[in-house]
């Protein structure tokens, strides 16, 4: 795998101050380039990162060096300097305000501990320890997660604006965002009107003190309180909901890359058995273990149930925001699997069907969405509940928690 390249800063002008900035760090090296050779300077340096000046910048040499980055592994964060309001590819993460350097330092030491972990991962699935293990291709934002909090008038056109490209889930207060922080993977948050500074700050502080958040995307569209250099992804942006979901989305983007690589590391850690995109086990070491589950239970006796949880066929995406939330929440002795059909099957060990239905009760309200304090039910699955009886087999348990008894019998 190569090594840690320069960071490659993109201008029409020397920007003596900025490199000055980045010498004091001492990140990495750094090296210049003009727009019009920024793309042979990407073949020639192969940076670590792009700091890309966009003052002056034209449309079509951004666009190509983008394509450029974008193609590259590993990953190489490119940073939009004082874009304006420029319209950016995708994978360009927008820095406002062309000063704060102190900020600037932050969010690159962050994007570049993505681009390490994006190394690593490479470096183990080059090891074929774990053939099962793969890295999804698709774009991050398929598996992304966004918490818009607040109220007032703003809030549907921002939940539109999002809700466009990534899964949205609102809240109208910080006791609910609170408790969506905790169940759910969450890719960024985006906190609209209706709290006062004093709240703002407070809501700002906690998630800079637990590291957990520190490398969210925090996008604060009002009250405009001061940086928290803990949370290198904060940005403050005003104007209109597709402005400020532009500038939300690569860096959601970013957090979402970060999260599926971790999924990924897992995965390879577990020797392929467990699913990189939901973090449950894989079809084949599911089989393998509720097989064992059955006839264990059956021979030395105890309980054991099963919970089958049905997505809406024609959303993926909640198929996959409700797998994701099982494997996180689910006890340590439960195992569960997502199925060809979208469904996610759990089996609850040492479980008796009273307390199976309570248990699927509860996973099943984590993952209600809300849209501007609105439930969609889209996102809301259907659940069936079975015991282990006597004279079970797995294969007889799972046709029943699918209701179909015919299966069992052909």
């Amino acid at each position: 795998m190569s090594q840690q390249g320069p960071l490659l800063i993109v201008s029409h002008a020397t920007r003596p101050s900025l490199i000055a900035a980045l010498a004091a760090a001492q990140i990495l090296p750094t090296a210049e380039t003009r727009w019009a050779d920024a793309t042979a300077a990407v073949s020639r340096v192969q940076p670590a990162a792009v700091l890309a000046v966009m003052d002056g910048a034209d449309a079509a040499d951004v666009a190509a060096l983008s394509r450029q980055v974008s193609a590259r592994k590993p990953y190489i964060p490119m940073m939009a300097i004082a874009p304006g309001d420029t319209a950016l590819p995708d994978n360009a993460i927008p820095l406002h305000g062309s000063d704060d350097t102190d900020r600037l330092l932050a969010r690159l030491r962050a994007a570049l501990r993505v681009r390490t972990l994006h190394t690593t991962v490479l470096r183990r699935l080059d090891e074929k320890k774990a053939p099962e293990a793969t890295l999804p291709e698709s774009d991050p934002l398929d598996d992304a997660t966004v918490l818009l909090l607040g109220r007032g008038a703003s809030l549907p056109g921002l939940s539109v604006a999002l809700g466009e490209r990534i899964a949205v889930v609102g809240a109208l207060s910080i006791e609910v965002a609170a408790k969506h922080l905790s169940s759910r993977d969450i890719d960024g948050i985006v906190l609209g009107e209706g709290f006062s500074p004093r709240v703002v700050d407070a809501f700002l502080a906690v998630l800079a003190e637990d590291t957990r958040f520190r490398n969210l995307a925090v996008i604060v569209t009002a009250n405009q309180p001061a940086p928290l250099q803990e949370l290198a992804n904060l940005e403050i942006i005003a104007g209109e909901p597709r402005r400020i979901a532009a500038s939300a989305l690569p860096l959601i983007r970013q957090h979402a890359f970060e999260t599926r690589l971790n999924r990924t590391l897992r995965a390879i850690e577990a020797g392929g058995m467990l699913d990189p995109r939901t973090g449950l086990l894989t079809r084949s070491a599911f089989a393998r273990d509720f097989a064992t589950a059955v006839s264990q239970t059956q021979k030395n006796g105890g309980s054991l149930a099963v919970a089958r949880f049905a997505f809406d066929p024609v959303n993926p995406r909640a198929q996959y925001d409700g797998a994701r939330i099982i494997s996180r929440l689910m006890r340590r002795m439960d195992f569960g699997t997502h199925e060809d059909n979208g469904s996610v099957v759990v089996v609850f060990a040492e479980t008796d069907l009273r307390s199976a239905h309570a248990i699927a009760r509860r996973l099943s309200s984590v993952m209600r969405h809300t849209s501007h304090g609105k439930r969609d039910t889209r996102t809301e699955p259907s659940v069936t509940v079975a015991a282990l009886q006597p004279g079970d087999t797995a294969r007889t348990l799972l046709a029943r928690v699918y209701g179909e008894a015919q299966r069992a019998a052909s």
